[in-house]
């Protein structure tokens, strides 16, 4: 019987007290049962105001008839373990509205987007109107940040090896070539007048065709145990990509273009140090080997794909001059790719990419007034 009627039948007998007090004593019958060999007292209902407790709060009235029939313990089972368990969990929910989900109880809450190649503690950037000295402050933080991406892609991509030409007599020729008839090249990460030289020479044959001599010549100047160059090493990793003269090899790629992006950074970390807004001599190197690391986050080139990096990765190159990642973050705001869509943001990048010279037919919608920054949300 529920509480509720419980509680009803106890108010009707608290209100019918007096009249059941000035009642006459009921006359007490004893009825028995009987068999050959047993008898057994049947107790008649009490009433209220009766002396004698009730007998069914009387421990000691069990029937021999009921002891009889009374059910007999058994083994747990695990399905009556699982009934009374699932009965006991939604008599918990009833008693107390607030009870915790199982994903907070293990501690599984739905935490914001990360990424194994992003930090959790990336410095957000701030406005020249919060104490920079003007675009060159922002300029700056954004290249801090790309040092950061940087050295942390580092952390999870392996070194990579040293490269095997498919003819080695074929590279030997270049092996010590000095284009200028110079000394002998001095081992760097940014490029030393030689080097720059037998990188254009290398560009010169590619764009002729010659296309296993121009990669044998870039994965040269990209050896880390070599020159360890940072533009030939983003250009060897390219090649890798996309089998240019060579075998593609995806995972080798990710391991050069991670290599330059670590080695530029290098270089970077010092001019930021010294003070130089605008970055110093890799610059260039750091927002090309960012950029293309992003692709392979997009694309899983060597990598999972992994959406929430490729924005990063896009967008810090993009504020550091890039009008190929200023298109590509702007796509990955419209359409929602490792972030939230933003199509303020969307239009405010695509109009940079405009603005350098990278124009993406119909887009036209980035002009209307309402995508007009004055108008919309200010992004950082």
């Amino acid at each position: 019987m529920p509480f509720k009627d419980l509680l009803k039948k106890k108010d009707k007998a608290e209100a019918h007290t007096s009249v059941e007090e000035d009642r006459p004593d009921t006359p007490k019958f004893t009825f028995m049962r009987t068999d050959t060999t047993t008898q057994e007292i049947i107790t008649p209902p009490d009433f209220y105001g009766d002396d004698k407790a009730p007998s069914y709060l009387d421990g000691n009235t069990d029937s021999r008839t009921g002891k009889l029939f009374k059910a007999r313990p058994r083994s747990t089972s695990v399905a009556s373990t699982g009934s009374a368990s699932s009965r006991t969990s939604q008599r918990s929910k009833q008693d107390s509205p607030k009870t915790k989900r199982l994903s907070q109880r293990l501690h599984l809450r739905r935490s914001e987007i990360s990424s194994a190649s992003v930090p959790d503690d990336l410095p957000e950037i701030q406005g020249p109107d919060e104490g920079q000295d003007g675009g060159a402050g922002v300029e700056s933080q954004w290249e801090k940040r790309a040092t950061i991406l940087a050295r942390k892609n580092e952390e999870t991509q392996s070194r990579p090896t040293t490269p095997v030409p498919r003819s080695p007599a074929g590279l030997e020729s270049f092996q010590y070539m000095n284009i200028s008839g110079g000394p002998g090249k001095e081992k760097g990460v940014v490029l030393t007048k030689y080097a720059d030289d037998d990188i254009q020479e290398a560009i010169r044959l590619h764009e002729a065709g010659e296309l296993e001599t121009s990669t044998q010549m870039f994965g040269r100047l990209a050896d880390p145990n070599g020159e360890n160059n940072a533009l030939s090493q983003v250009l060897y990793g390219l090649a890798l990509r996309h089998g240019w003269g060579c075998e593609p090899n995806l995972g080798e790629a990710v391991k050069y273009l991670s290599a330059a992006a670590s080695n530029a950074a290098s270089i970077e970390d010092l001019a930021l140090r010294a003070g130089l807004k605008k970055g110093g001599a890799a610059k260039g190197e750091l927002v090309l080997a960012i950029f293309e690391l992003a692709n392979c986050f997009r694309h899983g080139w060597g990598v999972q794909v992994d959406k929430f990096a490729a924005k990063q990765y896009y967008e810090t190159a993009a504020n550091l001059g890039d009008t190929d990642a200023m298109n590509e973050v702007a796509w990955c705001y419209l359409e929602g790719f490792g972030c939230k869509k933003d199509k303020f943001a969307a239009a405010k990048y695509y109009r940079l990419a405009e603005e350098g010279g990278s124009k993406t037919l119909g887009n036209s919608w980035i002009r209307k007034d309402k995508y007009n920054p004055s108008n919309g949300p200010a992004k950082k």
